[in-house]
């Protein structure tokens, strides 16, 4: 029996900040007829704070609990899943993405992730700094080997929102096929 999930099951975003994992995911949805579901969201709805106060409050290992939480309260259906970027770092997580179906990791270069990060309207806790450019750097260093583990990698830095969710329909589907 092929291992792999069936089309029926999510298929998941994964990626540093700033790689458009929401903006793709939500255009992949349109794409699809399938739901978007944003995991980030799903956290601040739960603790009923945005994620710059919940890491404020609670500090950045309640918001990766309530990450977990909301991660293994997700049904393995037809839809998107775009994830926060750090989701990859538990081991426990990697087990509930790979219930959930497939996983793509939205592949951006250094330049472009600072690029998109320095014109973001989001307030990302873990840029908190003056030196916020080093800390992408380091971030991204420290998670490429795990968000190398995706099922799918997709380079987004030379597509447009809409061709990265076209290419990672097709990509999705010929992987569950």
């Amino acid at each position: 029996m092929d291992p792999r999930p069936t089309s029926d099951r999510a298929w998941i975003l994964i990626g540093m900040m700033g790689a458009g994992k929401s903006a793709v995911g939500r255009s992949l949805a349109e794409v699809t007829g399938r739901k978007f579901v944003d995991t980030d969201q799903l956290v601040q709805r739960r603790v009923c704070h945005s994620i710059p106060n919940i890491f404020r409050i609670y500090g950045e290992e309640a918001f990766r609990s309530h990450e977990t939480a909301v991660l293994k309260s997700l049904r393995a259906e037809p839809s998107i899943v775009s994830t926060g970027g750090g989701i990859v770092l538990r081991e426990a997580n990697w087990e509930e993405l790979r219930r959930l179906g497939p996983i793509a990791y939205l592949r951006s270069s250094l330049p472009n992730l600072l690029h998109r990060l320095q014109n973001s309207q989001k307030k990302r806790p873990l840029l908190e700094s003056e030196d916020w450019e080093t800390r992408v750097e380091t971030i991204l260093e420290a998670r490429k080997p795990l968000y190398e583990q995706a099922d799918i990698i997709l380079d987004v830095d030379d597509l447009e929102i809409q061709e990265a969710a076209r290419e990672l329909a097709t990509r999705f589907a010929a992987w569950t096929s």
